[in-house]
């Protein structure tokens, strides 16, 4: 698989322990107009799924995941209220696990949809277990990168549908890129699935932004990851919170925690949050495409810069943004044309990929397996789960 990491051949990737995470990241274009083909093929049996659930009286929607699987909750839960008009929550299975009475009820219809890596985690599993054992009308969407993963088979009968992604999905390295992206676009699919023909186009362009930040960004990102922060601070609006959530994941989890990361929106960075920015910040800004937005987005990013700004301030945008002054600016158009907001976000993690993968690098880690200790693992560890039973909803 061609790797878009200049002057890094796959023999010096394999013995920096890069190989995976270098063809993983790269391949993601790809794997979007991929994951709309797969989606596409299943479009007739998915619509005949859900589209009766949407017609039920007070329909309860819970997307779910752990870690990183759940931060694609958190940037689809406003989609699907606007979209399908459908009231949906992100709910980690690490809190439904702990706490399921706080987000299942006996007696509401719920749809849960589960996103998952590899399938395998223990609270994917449990989380599927306790809405079956809680509600009576449960319905369940597997969005997995694993046909073989305990979640795929755990779900099964007719109120069950689970969707596959492409085997390319299934990243071997141990942060999650390709899974996550390719989770998130077939979410945002699935929302508006009536109109997936249609979004074919959408879909090319989107891979399109995401060849030019691998292609065209390379050298401000690298140069980026070589400058001496030791945390990071990324900002985003709405939808772009989730994407800011799951970048400063993957630099923290890539720097095995020698870099360490914040997110938050840009609003609720002024509440205390903006005291974190120190001389060795690098600060990252994901600005929405919608003008309104941007209103607010602007006079933040003023605020930062004329105070303490950090090392670096890179501005991640569709087009260029009037008013903005940055040390550095990541755009993906010129010709004015307009991607749909949502559609946007799996390319605008790309950028925070690319610096934890630099990053990693020039701190002498391996970022295929950056954790020395062995402190986090592709597959959760040690997790003890304890049997439930319906009166402990109550308690």
């Amino acid at each position: 698989m061609k790797s878009y990491f200049p002057g890094l051949s796959n023999e010096q990737l394999h013995a920096l322990g890069a190989y995976h995470t270098a063809t993983e990241i790269s391949g993601q274009p790809q794997l979007w107009l991929k994951t709309w083909l797969y989606l596409y093929n299943v479009r007739r049996e998915l619509k005949d799924f859900l589209l009766p659930l949407y017609e039920k009286d007070h329909l309860q929607i819970i997307l779910t995941g752990a870690g990183t699987s759940a931060y694609v909750g958190d940037v689809l839960q406003g989609v699907f209220l606007k979209d399908r008009k459908v009231q949906a929550r992100s709910v980690a299975t690490t809190d439904i696990v702990t706490h399921p009475g706080h987000y299942f009820h006996p007696q509401q219809t719920t749809l849960l949809i589960s996103f998952a890596r590899s399938g395998n985690s223990p609270e994917s599993i449990k989380a599927v277990q306790l809405a079956n054992e809680v509600c009576s009308r449960i319905f369940h969407l597997v969005i997995t990168c694993n046909a073989d993963g305990a979640l795929a088979k755990e779900v099964k009968g007719t109120n069950s549908f689970v969707f596959t992604l492409p085997p390319e999905s299934n990243d071997l390295s141990l942060a999650m890129t390709g899974s996550f992206t390719s989770m998130l676009l077939s979410g945002l699919l699935i929302a508006r699935l009536e109109e997936l023909a249609d979004l074919k186009d959408e879909v090319r362009r989107l891979a399109d932004y995401g060849t030019k930040i691998l292609q065209s960004y390379f050298p401000v990102l690298h140069e980026a990851a070589q400058l001496d922060f030791d945390r990071a601070v990324f900002l985003g609006s709405g939808i772009f919170q989730g994407i800011a959530r799951e970048s400063h994941l993957k630099l923290q989890e890539l720097t095995d925690g020698q870099v360490i990361c914040k997110f938050d929106t840009f609003l609720g960075f002024r509440h205390g949050p903006k005291a974190v920015i120190t001389p060795h910040t690098l600060m990252v800004y994901l600005f929405s495409n919608r003008d309104y937005v941007q209103q607010y987005e602007r006079d933040l990013v003023e605020a930062v810069v004329n105070g303490q700004k950090g090392i670096l301030g890179i501005g991640i945008m569709e087009h260029a943004i009037s008013g903005v002054h940055l040390d550095s600016h990541i755009i993906l158009s010129d010709d004015g044309v307009r991607l749909d907001e949502s559609l946007l976000t799996p390319a605008m993690v790309l950028p925070a990929q690319m610096i934890a993968f630099l990053k990693s690098i020039h701190l002498g880690l391996e970022p295929d397996n950056p954790s020395r200790s062995g402190t986090i693992t592709r597959v959760v560890q040690g997790v003890k789960l304890y049997p439930f039973s319906k009166e402990s909803v109550n308690e």
